[in-house]
């Protein structure tokens, strides 16, 4: 079983069991979440909307997809993690079947930038079979062709985003997530699935380089976190300033272990339910105070893992160029 000790050397740049490596080569400034706490001078009709229900069921994710009063058009992708076998804690196909099928979605997915079952696209497509995906919706390995550039707006790190080459051929995203914890970026929520989930796999290696290298996973740790902010806006203007995409978080199984480990420690902290938004800035920030309120299990490792790879700067940043705000205002669908 891991222990902090395990962590530690997790973030001395080596990804457990078959995940990657970061080499870190500049020292970051570390975030606490008291430094960018949501200010209380903003007005509350001004603040995002997170929309939120406890209940963990397939019945309920559509509720909260429905609360969103969003309608897709044209051809609909649902972006998940389809998880690293053979134990992690992907969102299983029972919960999400209802939704994907509701809205005639494709599960999407791209292939990974390091070692593991998913890295190849005959190898990633047998996982998304073996985890049931393939059987109850149609499923796409988006980049098993190639990538496609597209244009990022007022970065200080990328000038272009590289996704999957079919990403395109669907006019509105669902970025569907399982929050969690990650050895890279802290934790692991919309942000990320929006960026690096997305992100070809040597778009991969670029957002995790910030634009030096297509292949491999080396950077500086800041600039990483950057990237993924500016990355996913990239995404969330080409899809008409965010106007054809929404983000839902699942937060159960909490881990501080991502789904890229197939080995993960056992879940120890308290489900708190299933989040929606248009902002995923705001669903990010929501989930992560959610854990930071949590008494029960390790939920102190995983609020460690965070702040020790300065997690909450990607919310900093992401909220500084305009993907969202960290301002939001927790709306229950619950009776």
């Amino acid at each position: 079983m891991k222990t902090v000790i395990c962590m530690f050397l997790a973030l001395s740049l080596v990804f457990l069991f078959g995940c990657y490596k970061e080499e870190v080569t500049e020292e970051v400034g570390i975030i606490t979440q008291e430094s960018i706490m949501p200010s209380e001078s903003v007005p509350e009709e001004e603040k995002s909307v997170v929309y939120m229900t406890t209940k963990i069921t397939a019945e309920a994710l559509v509720s909260i997809y429905k609360a969103l009063n969003w309608t897709p058009t044209g051809k609909v992708a649902v972006k998940l993690h389809t998880g690293e076998p053979p134990a992690s804690n992907y969102l299983r196909p029972e919960l999400i079947k209802n939704l994907i099928q509701l809205v005639n979605g494709t599960i999407v997915e791209c292939n990974t930038a390091y070692g593991g079952s998913r890295d190849a696209t005959a190898m990633h497509l047998q996982v998304a079979k073996d985890h049931g995906f393939t059987d109850i919706a149609d499923f796409e390995i988006q980049d098993a062709d190639g990538s496609l550039s597209i244009p990022v707006t007022g970065g200080i790190r990328l000038t272009e985003n590289f996704v999957g080459a079919t990403f395109p051929n669907y006019d509105s995203y669902i970025i569907l997530s399982h929050f969690k914890g990650h050895a890279m970026a802290g934790f692991g929520g919309a942000i990320k699935n929006l960026s690096i989930g997305l992100a070809s796999s040597e778009g991969k290696s670029w957002i995790h380089s910030a634009g030096r290298f297509k292949y491999g996973l080396s950077g500086i740790q800041d600039h990483f976190l950057e990237s993924m902010g500016e990355a996913g806006k990239s995404v969330s203007d080409y899809l008409g300033n965010g106007a054809r995409i929404i983000y839902i978080n699942v937060m159960n199984n909490l881990s501080a272990d991502c789904d890229c480990n197939g080995y993960p420690d056992p879940a120890k902290m308290k489900d708190v339910g299933i989040l929606a938004s248009t902002d995923p800035v705001a669903l990010d920030k929501a989930c992560v105070d959610f854990v930071y309120e949590q008494k029960e299990g390790d939920a102190d490792v995983l609020v460690w893992e965070i702040e020790q790879l300065n997690g909450l700067h990607t919310l900093d940043y992401a909220e500084e160029i305009g993907l969202g705000s960290q301002d939001y205002v927790i709306v229950s669908i619950d009776d």
